[in-house]
């Protein structure tokens, strides 16, 4: 197995497109929550609008996972599934999470695109 595909399975790409904003791109962390990535990564692309909490925005999708290794603190630009509402969380300012998230992986650009969109906004993730 060559190092580009072993990235590619322990470390998938994601897009987030954000509706009227742009895209922004990042990677899943498989290793971090692997049951939670995975149930995601088989049902993409998932979709749900956006709700800001803090400095964070989370939204609600159609895939439900139990708690793996879930956190209470979360770097910038974490990205994250609340158990709790079944929604996936994407972290860029310093906030902490209104209960316990599995890590899922990082935003790796796009980051800003976060800040600037209103509640309601439509938020859908792919496969890269």
């Amino acid at each position: 197995m060559s190092q580009g595909s072993a990235s590619e399975v322990s470390r998938p790409k994601v897009a987030f497109s954000i509706e009227g904003l742009g895209e922004a791109r990042g990677e899943f962390f498989r290793f971090a929550a692997p049951r939670t990535s995975d149930a995601l990564l088989r049902n993409l692309p998932v979709n749900g609008r956006a709700v800001r909490y803090g400095e964070e925005i989370y939204f609600q999708v159609t895939v439900k996972a139990p708690g793996e290794k879930p956190r209470s603190n979360m770097e910038v630009g974490s990205i994250g599934y609340w158990p709790q509402g079944d929604a996936v969380c994407v972290f860029y300012g310093p906030t902490r999470p209104y209960s316990p998230v599995n890590l899922l992986g990082r935003i790796t650009s796009g980051l800003e695109l976060f800040k600037q969109l209103k509640e309601g906004t439509v938020i859908t993730i792919r496969k890269v």
